[in-house]
């Protein structure tokens, strides 16, 4: 048996009876969970192959919500022998204090999926366009491919099925589109499609002379149409079968269209199916999809204005369709599995908000519903805060992973600035090194006892990291190939303002719609608890006439509202008097510097304090206009939206580092010996009303002194009743006077 399980049922035996009295896990459903991910490959198929990983777990990490799925060769998540073996690991869970969600994804069902309803799968249009010889004929090949993601890990692809011919069009233009005079689509009588295998096409058709000649093809791909008629009623078919099961919830990882890592550059490629062009049909006044897809993609001669409504439209109905099913999942997750159910994890996929989400899914990481922002790998850190308060949970949650242990505590700490926490993927990539062992290294790592002091912080936080300032981005916009501000939402401007000490939440405009994004009842633009003292609108063009509105009426409140970039038309690319309506009330700027520039001369006059400016970034993104983006020290100090003040220090120790200062928090000096993390709250009084550290010597404040023989993680806040109540940890023997003192009512937690 591996180390790492040896060593955690030694573990287990010695501390049996301690255990009960001094858990390693927090009890309740208030504390935040503390996320692990956990991969099935085949071996977790074999007799009791869950134990493992689950013992090791149990008896070594801080985990309590293990996010599980499927990564195998031998079955799929409706297979009655892989149902049961879930079901077994599930229980065995449950015993050892570990909670799991499931993976219940209906991408792990394609197979069955197709099985039941073989029309539905998910096809893709391609188109190529070529100048007709003088005469003769014309061969045009299409070459499908397979395609892979992470849900496709140890499985099998997205198999390429079939490539059809679909529709020939024959046009005169040049570069600035085709002459819808001369546009005709020609009888495929005429033509001749051939195919070889499942992947290739062959089409032979008569040259036009002085004409070109597009060719559309389609190829069909090993999973449901994201507009199949029977995804939804799938979908909810597969969690009625672990209904019974003890879960904590569902998962459903990266969901959206076939991947697609190039974003589609040339404009030459779209999703489709007969339900979406009948879904772009009824929300079009009956246009047709395919003929829509060779006007985005080619242009057409005094049809500007048809086209930027066609891509405003087709982008916008992807989006919508992918957040209903997320957002049925959601529900469905609910219905089966409680109220309280957890629904993970993450929407972003790339993880940069640019073209590469635009294909997969039309941007929906602020729409597709969870109860916490959750977010994976890089995902920009303006991007993670505005998730947080966009879902209302103190905390936004990313899933990390990288091939070398130390780099996760750095994760670690600087998420922890930047408000957040990690959901744990094992050691990724590394050859010849199973997931359990990756997994085990992990848990032996010095970062884990950092992990653990963070929960000190966890106890008492109740908001999120306060950012002062927004960049709301043009959605639209930014997704509509034709604007010169194509894939770009802003994160420079959001970047070098977190550098500079004001953490900046960044927004897409489709929030207003929602009511996400508000005027409160106070006048400031609001997203959750956040209130903004500054709002950038960033490329507004394409916004609704009901944006319009928001903005105007935005800019009579308390929020000071800048502008980058032209608004001259709706959605539809219907002319849209925004500049000339707003002119007066917003601050409008030619380019991002200047608006950085009036954005801090505002800020600083106004006196909205720093906090600890954020790094420069050093990661060069690969989408066009991606820039650089800023992330959190490991070692700073920040505020939440109640005015919690947090320090934390890991930049040294992964354990973390002293903490033996005297700072300000909200007026009152603060004296505190510490490791790792301290935060305060207080009240308009300067009395506590909330206090937390990790390796406690001391702190002072007027009315308040505690000190300490051994240092202590601990943490205390008042109730509504006044009282004070509180958890230590890594405390062997009695509890010290001096926090007997303050209050009796302690919980208690142990550390491996």
């Amino acid at each position: 048996m591996k180390r790492c399980c040896i060593i955690g049922v030694g573990i287990c035996l010695l501390l049996s009876g301690f255990a009960e009295e001094i858990p390693l896990r927090p009890a309740g459903k208030e504390w935040p969970p503390v996320i692990g991910a956990w991969f099935w490959k085949d071996e977790q198929l074999e007799t009791y192959g869950y134990k493992p990983f689950l013992d090791a777990a149990a008896a070594e990490s801080p985990y309590t919500l293990l996010t599980t799925s499927l990564r195998i060769s031998k079955g799929e998540i409706v297979d009655p022998h892989v149902r049961a073996q879930i079901g077994r690991a599930v229980n065995y869970a449950e015993k050892l204090g570990l909670r799991i969600a499931f993976d219940l994804d209906i991408r792990l069902a394609r197979r069955a999926f197709r099985a039941r309803y073989p029309s539905e799968q998910q096809e893709e249009l391609v188109l190529k366009t070529v100048v007709c010889p003088s005469s003769g004929k014309l061969t045009v090949e299409f070459s499908g491919r397979d395609l892979s993601d992470h849900m496709t890990g140890g499985t099998f692809p997205y198999t390429c099925l079939t490539t059809r011919l679909v529709r020939c069009y024959s046009f005169v233009g040049d570069e600035d589109g085709f002459n819808p005079a001369t546009l005709k689509q020609l009888s495929t009588e005429h033509v001749s499609a051939v195919s070889e295998g499942p992947c290739k096409l062959i089409v032979k058709l008569a040259a036009e002379p002085g004409c070109s000649v597009c060719v559309v093809a389609a190829h069909a791909y090993l999973t449901p149409d994201v507009f199949a008629p029977h995804l939804l009623a799938f979908q909810r078919e597969i969690m009625r079968q672990y209904a019974d099961l003890p879960l904590v919830g569902v998962m459903k990882d990266e969901w959206g269209f076939p991947p697609d890592h190039s974003g589609n550059p040339k404009h030459d490629r779209y999703w489709y199916s007969m339900p979406m062009a009948e879904a772009y049909a009824a929300c079009s006044n009956g246009r047709d999809l395919i003929r829509d897809a060779l006007l985005m993609n080619l242009g057409c001669k005094g049809g500007e204005v048809e086209r930027q409504s066609a891509i405003n439209r087709y982008r916008k109905l992807c989006r919508d369709r992918n957040v209903v099913i997320e957002d049925d999942f959601y529900n469905a997750g609910k219905e089966y599995f409680g109220k309280d159910a957890a629904i993970v994890t993450h929407a972003t996929w790339t993880p940069y908000p640019g073209a590469q989400e635009f294909r997969k899914h039309g941007l929906d990481w602020w729409e597709a519903t969870r109860d916490i922002g959750q977010c994976d790998e890089s995902t920009p850190y303006p991007c993670r805060t505005s998730l947080a308060k966009r879902w209302g949970y103190p905390l936004w949650y990313n899933q990390y992973y990288s091939p070398k242990a130390d780099a996760y505590a750095r994760e670690l700490w600087a998420g922890a600035l930047g408000g957040g926490r990690l959901n744990f993927h094992p050691l990724y990539p590394l050859k010849d090194v199973s997931i359990y062992e990756r997994h085990c290294t992990l848990m032996r790592q010095p970062f884990m006892r950092g992990l653990m002091r963070l929960r000190m912080l966890d106890f008492i936080t109740k908001a999120p990291v306060n950012s002062p300032v927004a960049v709301v981005f043009g959605h639209a916009c930014a997704m509509n190939w034709t604007s010169p501000s194509y894939n770009r939402v802003g994160l420079d401007i959001a970047s070098v303002l977190c550098s500079q000490g004001y953490p900046t939440d960044l927004i897409p405009s489709s929030l207003i719609g929602s009511s996400a994004l508000r005027i409160d009842e106070k006048g400031f633009v609001a997203l959750g608890q956040q209130q903004y003292r500054a709002v950038v609108l960033f490329e507004p063009e394409f916004g609704s006439a009901d944006d319009l509105d928001f903005f105007k009426l935005a800019a009579k409140g308390k929020s000071k509202i800048f502008q980058v970039g032209g608004w001259s038309c709706d959605a539809e690319a219907h002319p849209l008097a925004a500049v000339s309506e707003l002119s007066s009330s917003v601050n409008a700027c030619a380019e991002s510097k200047v608006c950085l520039e009036q954005v801090m001369q505002f800020l600083e006059k106004t006196g909205v304090a720093r906090v600890t400016g954020w790094t420069s970034g050093t990661k060069k993104w690969g989408q066009v206009g991606g820039g650089r983006c800023s992330s959190p020290p490991m070692t700073g100090f920040t505020v939440l939206t109640d005015g919690t003040c947090v320090q934390i220090a890991g930049s040294n120790d992964p354990e973390g580092d002293s903490i033996q200062k005297t700072f300000s928090c909200q007026g009152h000096p603060v004296t505190v010996d510490a490791v790792g993390v301290v935060a305060i709250r207080l009240s308009a009084d300067g009395q506590i009303l909330a206090f937390a550290a990790g390796g406690l010597k001391s702190i002072q404040i007027e009315g308040f002194d505690l000190s300490l023989t051994e240092r202590l993680d601990l943490a205390f806040e008042r109730g509504t009743d006044g009282r004070l109540h509180g958890v230590v940890q890594g405390l062997k023997g009695a509890l010290p006077k001096a926090l007997l003192a303050i209050t009796t009512d302690w919980e208690r937690l142990r550390v491996e």
